[in-house]
């Protein structure tokens, strides 16, 4: 089993999905300054267009930008044959793209789940399918990095279709991992907890009135505790020049997981008071 990785990015082609804003815009900028070479999809034509003009800023040359809709199988499809045609397999792969909601289960509806299926785990496949096969042919040390969440390790309460997505990412990369390594590809899955993004601003929860002052107040909570998306991207491109398979941008996430597998009771306290809590700041914002 190869352990061969990237620890240098210049020169590389890396791909970064969901590259217009947050973590993504973040990454992209970063690997940029370090002299990669860029290949940028996003669906928001005008941020992803500033991404661009700021990589090119940092001096990287950016090899395609072009916006796309990762639920799209042929459209992914059609992308990444494009960009192996003119450019070669990248050596990695940012997959970053997602959205977000969150929910009572008794107040999800059916699109909220298959929202969440569609963009974050089926979204996550089709990138696989367009590049991995083109990697593992090029058999030099690679990276598919795959951002899911700390929903998608620890039973968050209100995040039940949310984590369906997030834990089926984290499956994905727990078998890729030892069935891409001989390929010299090195699986990286990033659990970010909270970051500051402008999805903080329209992530949907169910039943709740975003106009409500509490959303606001409770928003304002969130964003003292987050960590930005330059410190997430940094810690995204550390853990993958380190090596390592779970990436944790907070220490937070890294001590609920421990706390999950070596310490049971202690983690079903903590679940169970974190449950009570949301539920009682529900109570006060549904609509």
């Amino acid at each position: 089993m190869s352990r061969r990785r990237i620890t240098d990015f210049r020169g590389k082609t890396c791909v970064v999905t969901g590259a217009a804003s947050g973590i993504g815009r973040a990454v992209a900028i970063r690997l940029a300054g370090e002299g990669a070479r860029m290949v940028l999809t996003d669906r928001d034509a005008a941020g992803l267009e500033t991404v661009a003009q700021a990589c090119r800023d940092e001096g990287a040359p950016v090899l395609v930008s072009e916006v796309l809709d990762i639920t799209e199988h042929e459209a992914v499809t059609a992308f990444g044959e494009a960009v192996v045609a003119a450019h070669g397999a990248p050596e990695a792969i940012f997959h970053v793209a997602g959205n977000s909601a969150w929910g009572r289960p008794d107040l999800l509806e059916h699109r909220v789940w298959r929202s969440m299926v569609e963009v974050n785990l089926m979204g996550t496949i089709h990138v696989i399918e367009a590049f991995v096969p083109a990697m593992m042919a090029a058999r030099r040390p690679s990276a598919l990095v795959m951002v899911s969440s700390a929903a998608g390790l620890l039973g968050l309460p209100w995040h039940a279709a949310y984590s369906a997505a997030k834990f089926g990412i984290r499956g994905i990369a727990e078998v890729l991992r030892f069935d891409l390594a001989p390929y010299g590809i090195g699986v990286h899955l990033v659990c970010p907890g909270g970051v500051d993004t402008p999805l903080v601003e329209t992530v949907e929860i169910a039943g709740v009135d975003r106009s409500n002052p509490e959303v606001a107040k409770t928003v304002d909570q969130f964003r003292r505790h987050a960590v930005t998306p330059e410190v997430a991207a940094r810690k995204t491109i550390e853990g993958v020049r380190k090596g390592r398979y779970i990436v944790y941008t907070s220490p937070d996430i890294r001590l609920g997981f421990a706390a999950q597998k070596f310490a049971p009771p202690l983690y079903m306290l903590a679940m169970r008071f974190l449950g009570r809590r949301i539920t009682k700041a529900g109570e006060g914002i549904l609509s």
